[in-house]
């Protein structure tokens, strides 16, 4: 069974996506671009508006799952971490 990794496995880096969708631009570039930082064994901690679901395949075929959760504040935070073989 494939498990994820999750905080306490390993480093994560935060990335706060709500002020470039409300200056209407999109936020896939640099959250590609975050997943490519971070690198294999670390996560992303990607805080958003509203779920991004499209985000969800996109990133599985890279090798992530993920976890989401709605805030106190109506916003998201998605966790996106490697998945253990």
């Amino acid at each position: 069974m494939k498990r994820m990794m999750d905080e306490r496995d390993t480093e994560v880096e935060r990335l706060d996506v709500r002020p470039l969708l409300a200056q209407g631009e999109s936020p896939l570039g640099v959250i590609l671009d975050a997943v490519q930082r971070v690198g294999a064994g670390k996560s992303l901690l990607v805080v958003a508006p509203f779920e991004p679901f499209p985000l969800y395949q996109l990133l599985a075929e890279q090798g992530y799952g993920y976890e989401a959760k709605m805030t106190d504040d109506g916003s998201w935070e998605i966790l996106f971490s490697p998945v253990l073989g």
